[in-house]
């Protein structure tokens, strides 16, 4: 994903919580986009911006929910690797962009 696109970011966190949340992680999606939104906040972003930001991070989270939901074997080793990895760093308040491979 493009650092340079402010909409990257939410797209981002919300496709890891959609896919963490189909493997079973234990975690609270709502907290963690909460978290994420309040961060956002907190640097300054515009009001005209956090609804896009807000809308991109819905809008991902439901389309990936949606697409994952079904698929048997979904959740491989490398998989859930990468997820936790990403998972974690959100977790810890660090939603700067992540290192690991999209699949």
């Amino acid at each position: 994903m493009n650092e340079a696109d402010p909409l990257s970011r939410p797209v981002q966190v919300a496709w890891t919580s959609a896919r963490a949340s189909r493997c079973g992680f234990i975690f609270q999606p709502a907290q963690l986009r909460a978290n994420y939104l309040n961060q956002m906040q907190r640097l300054g972003t515009p009001a005209s911006e956090m609804s896009r930001i807000t809308e991109a991070y819905d809008y991902t989270y439901e389309s990936v929910t949606k697409t994952v939901e079904g698929q048997s074997g979904y959740c491989t080793k490398s998989k859930t690797d990468a997820i936790r990895k990403d998972l974690n760093q959100y977790l810890a308040g660090n939603f700067a962009h992540r290192a690991s491979p999209a699949d």
